[in-house]
C-alpha cells in the first residue's frame, strides 16, 4: 500500500507545499516507512505521482512536518503509529470504495454482454 500525505491548499503558495510518501509491505515492514518527501516543486511532483498512479492522499499538515524529520527509507516510529493507523483506515476505505465501484462496473458490463447475446439469439 503507497500513501501520500500532504500539507496544505491549492491556495498556498507552491513554495510551503510538503508532501510525504509512505510505502508499506506487511510481508516485509513492521511499519510503514517514509519512500519520498519534499516541499515545494518537489512536493508537487509527489502529488503527481500519486495522482497518476491513483494513490489516495491524506491531508495533514502536523502529520506531514513529523515525517519530514524522518529520513527516506526509514520506518516511522512507535510514536507515530496512532497517526498513521487513521491514514491507513482512511486509504483501506478508499481502497474498498474504489474495489464496489469496479465491480458493480464489471457486473454492469456482464449484464450487458448477457443481454446482447440474448438479443443475437432471437
Amino acid at each position: 500500500m503507497d500513501d501520500t500525505i500532504k500539507s496544505g491548499t491549492d491556495a498556498e503558495n507552491i513554495k510551503d507545499k510538503q508532501a510525504v510518501a509512505l510505502k508499506y509491505d506487511a510481508d516485509k515492514d513492521t511499519a510503514p516507512r517514509v519512500v519520498a518527501k519534499g516541499k515545494g516543486h518537489t512536493a508537487e511532483h509527489i502529488l503527481e505521482a500519486a495522482q497518476k498512479s491513483s494513490v489516495p492522499v491524506y491531508q495533514n499538515k502536523t502529520l506531514v512536518n513529523m515525517l519530514m524529520a524522518l529520513d527516506i527509507d526509514r520506518e516511522i516510529p512507535p510514536e507515530l503509529y496512532k497517526a498513521i493507523a487513521e491514514v491507513m483506515a482512511y486509504v483501506y476505505k478508499m481502497d474498498k470504495a474504489k474495489g464496489r465501484e469496479v465491480e458493480e462496473r464489471k457486473r454492469r458490463q456482464a449484464e450487458l454482454e448477457r443481454r446482447r447475446r440474448a438479443r443475437r439469439g432471437r
